[in-house]
């Protein structure tokens, strides 16, 4: 039987962060090959950390990714002070709990908006919604201001904050900013219900495919920067035994890396990841936007990332809210961390999922070993296997269409695939009889 064999190439799918190539071969209806390529270049952090002095790591780290320098920083600070047997006041605790709610919150609403939204009401870019979307658009804005004030006003600044150093905050925040940030906030809480709202009208694939998820889980709050390691599918341990159940190899055809739980497959972190495991530990306001707007959590359908992080930009303000209720008024503290030799890794989420920092510091205060694992690069052995299901379910749709459906499963990720190596190219090969 002869064959007949065609291509489609998509050569850059805009709204992710950095460059990938997938390369489908289906063959008599069936998929014979899928390849998710991140062919970005390593950009080495783990390997320019060694030699370097333990209170530089956190500054150096936070230059990994603009849109998650907290995250980055926040992490090596909690790794490089477990390696040390440092725990930090209560109070430095909170501070940087509020840090990583903030940034939580500017990066939802900037993908929600600008970076999914456009492929579910039928748009380029955010800018080509203005005419008929124009009130969304200025409410994102409005509420990804407040979100990078927020910031500024804990860290010293909105991006790579310098006020946030090992063992705690090197100049506290203002008070009267706090509360001027807490009447902000109170004053999007609104703007944040009309997103699930908005998020609630997009017509979302029917698409579902088991997965396992893991997230941080704490002991009586939602968790963002500190927590055991967690899964829908039995996981729970402390944050030091993360490769005890996490294993990594090389993909054969990309620079990435592949991330397992070790005796099963792969697995999804990021805000549905969280919101599968910890909807329990939700606001009161969180989960009426859920009830009133007909989501079920758990759910096994990607494409409801996006209405997870809807969730969690009212989440992500709730938190920040009772946060400077509890920690006000500050108390004047000088962080005071003394080198000692040891090995320390640590676990938070970012607002694309979990990330792993480890560390192992000599006396001398220096970096002896270093190891960075971030969402994206836990996420795309996951993704890969998504498409795979997705083309399957699909595969009888016209090539144009189902290309913009592998777009849109890769968009809701919310990949930073510069961050996965330790946009999008799309090339589809059918072969059928003739």
């Amino acid at each position: 039987m002869t064959s007949q064999e065609k291509t489609i190439f998509v050569d850059y799918v805009t709204r992710v962060e950095g460059e990938s190539l997938i390369d489908v071969k289906v063959e008599n209806g069936e998929i014979k090959e899928l390849k998710l390529n991140v062919w970005e270049p390593p950009r080495f952090f783990e390997g320019f950390l060694v030699g370097c002095k333990y209170s530089d790591v956190a500054e150096i780290v936070s230059k990994i990714c603009g849109i998650c320098p907290v995250a980055h920083m926040l992490t090596a600070q909690r790794a490089v002070e477990n390696a040390m047997n440092f725990t930090p006041s209560q109070q430095a605790r909170r501070l940087r709990d509020l840090l990583a709610w903030s940034q939580n919150l500017s990066s939802h609403v900037l993908h929600v908006y600008f970076l999914a939204a456009p492929d579910f009401l039928g748009y380029d870019s955010a800018i080509t919604m203005l005419p008929k979307y124009g009130d969304a658009v200025k409410r994102a804005l409005k509420m990804k201001t407040v979100a990078n004030g927020l910031t500024t006003i804990v860290g010293g600044r909105a991006i790579a904050p310098p006020a946030a150093v090992l063992g705690g905050f090197s100049k506290l925040p203002s008070e009267e900013a706090l509360k001027r940030s807490k009447e902000e906030l109170k004053g999007i809480r609104q703007d944040a219900i009309e997103t699930v709202k908005l998020v609630a009208q997009l017509k979302i694939p029917d698409f579902e495919r088991e997965t396992e998820y893991v997230a941080i889980r704490g002991e009586k709050e939602y968790a963002i920067n500190e927590g055991y390691l967690y899964s829908s599918k039995g996981i729970k341990a402390p944050e030091r035994e993360y490769r005890k159940y996490i294993s990594e190899v090389q993909a054969p055809h990309s620079n990435a890396k592949w991330s397992k739980v070790i005796g099963r497959d792969s697995y999804q972190v990021g805000a549905l990841a969280r919101v599968n495991l910890n909807q329990d530990q939700l606001s009161e306001d969180s989960k009426t936007a859920i009830e009133e707007n007909g989501f079920k959590f758990p759910t096994d359908n990607p494409f409801a990332i996006n209405v997870a992080q809807a969730v969690e930009i009212i989440q992500s303000i709730d938190a920040c809210i009772n946060i400077i209720d509890e920690i006000l008024p500050l108390k004047d503290e000088t962080p005071n961390v003394t080198v000692a030799p040891g090995e320390g890794h640590a676990l938070t989420e970012a607002p694309r999922g979990l990330l792993y920092h480890s560390y192992r510091i000599n006396r001398r205060g220096q970096v002896e070993r270093a190891e960075i694992v971030t969402p994206t690069a836990q996420n795309t052995l996951n993704m890969e296997n998504d498409l795979k299901a997705l083309i399957t379910q699909n595969i009888d749709l016209p090539t144009d269409k189902l290309t913009f459906l592998c777009e849109q499963l890769i968009r809701a990720y919310d990949p930073c695939f510069s961050c996965s190596v330790h946009s999008l190219k799309l090339r589809i090969t059918k072969l059928w009889p003739r």
